[in-house]
């Protein structure tokens, strides 16, 4: 089985740590590939980054998705997600649809513990999107300047703790999800040390995708999330055209 898993931000470094996380959470002989978007932003946090970020997304999956089995996006958002599942002819997940589903399954209310205060906005959005806005107890976030993306949980790992801890003791949260590519692999270090469950996005997804690459579930030929309709279109890469003529 191949998971490609695409960073839709430029960052090489959290490119780096989703790699090393997924390739620890990955069955055996499970093959975890990791794709940095070519342009963009250094991270994700606001709604018109994630429309950027879908896009770039959408060109490395429609370049590279005949040799994979399931594609994650890798940034908590999802951008681009609904998008990329009409189109791929293999399954589809987020970090945040995958981290929500783990959560389900461990507690009722759920806290998102986030890098920065501006993202919170667009996350509390993307929660009441795949809704589970009901059962969102808190985000809680950084607010401290981040010297280098690549770098947050080793600066930080302390104040990102005690925000979990607070959403536990103050907002009732049953369940800690760690949002955000630069967060994968925190949850390995905070390990027996939180009093609820804690669940990584990263992780999460490689799991949910090769669950659902197993299961050979088919694809939608009706619906929502079939094909685009066939129309006339100029001035797209050639994967993404090829991707569209296909419904021809």
């Amino acid at each position: 089985m191949r998971v490609l898993l695409i960073n839709p931000n430029i960052s090489d470094s959290v490119s780096d740590l989703i790699r090393a996380e997924a390739q620890r959470s990955a069955s055996p002989g499970t093959q975890v590939e990791v794709l940095t978007a070519r342009f963009g932003v250094a991270y994700i946090e606001t709604r018109f980054e994630a429309l950027i970020g879908a896009y770039a997304a959408a060109q490395l999956a429609a370049e590279h998705c005949a040799r994979a089995d399931a594609i994650v996006v890798a940034a908590f958002g999802d951008p681009g997600l609904g998008g990329l599942r009409e189109v791929m002819p293999v399954p589809v997940t987020g970090m945040t649809e995958a981290a929500l589903a783990s959560a389900h399954l461990l507690g009722h209310r759920i806290s998102i513990i986030a890098i920065s205060q501006r993202i919170q906005a667009w996350y509390r959005e993307v929660v009441e999107a795949c809704g589970f806005g009901p059962r969102l107890a808190s985000i809680r976030a950084l607010d401290r300047p981040i010297s280098a993306i690549g770098g947050v949980q080793q600066e930080h790992a302390q104040a990102l703790k005690a925000l979990a801890e607070r959403a536990v003791a103050e907002d009732g949260a049953e369940v800690i999800i760690l949002a955000g590519a630069p967060l994968a692999g925190l949850a390995r270090s905070l390990h027996g040390q939180l009093p609820v469950p804690v669940v990584d996005g990263v992780s999460s997804a490689v799991r949910h995708a090769e669950t659902l690459a197993a299961l050979k579930p088919g694809r939608a030929l009706r619906g929502s999330f079939a094909m685009p309709p066939a129309k006339p279109h100029a001035g797209l890469p050639d994967a993404i055209a090829r991707l569209l003529d296909s419904s021809r």
